[in-house]
């Protein structure tokens, strides 16, 4: 699969679930979203794992190709001001279960096909 930021984004929004977060709702579908999405990018597309601290804890994104996606930015009611920490996998990984990662994977797979 290549890398499409708008498939992406398209196919992650179907995707999330209460399963992949317990955030999750249908008002805010990327709430709590952010560890569980940015392993699954970095697992499919690679890149680098970035976080910015925030009061409620740290978010985590991805940057590929030079540039910053944040899959999960609809989150927040403003726009956060990013300071593009570089991360690892098992930083990203306290805040999201092998399960999580599990259904957001099949979930993922199932929309990209779908609108493919």
């Amino acid at each position: 699969m290549s890398f499409d930021p708008d498939e992406v984004q398209s196919a992650l929004c179907k995707a999330w679930s209460l399963s992949t977060a317990s955030q999750w709702t249908a008002n805010n579908p990327a709430a709590g979203q952010c560890n569980v999405t940015s392993l699954l990018v970095h697992e499919l597309f690679g890149g680098d794992l970035l976080k910015t601290p925030l009061p409620a804890g740290d978010h985590f994104y991805n940057r590929i190709g030079g540039k910053r996606y944040d899959f999960t930015a609809s989150q927040f009611d403003q726009p956060i001001a990013y300071v593009d920490l570089p991360t690892d996998r098992g930083d990203a990984e306290l805040g999201a279960t092998s399960d999580q990662l599990a259904e957001l994977r099949a979930a993922f797979q199932k929309h990209c096909i779908n609108s493919g």
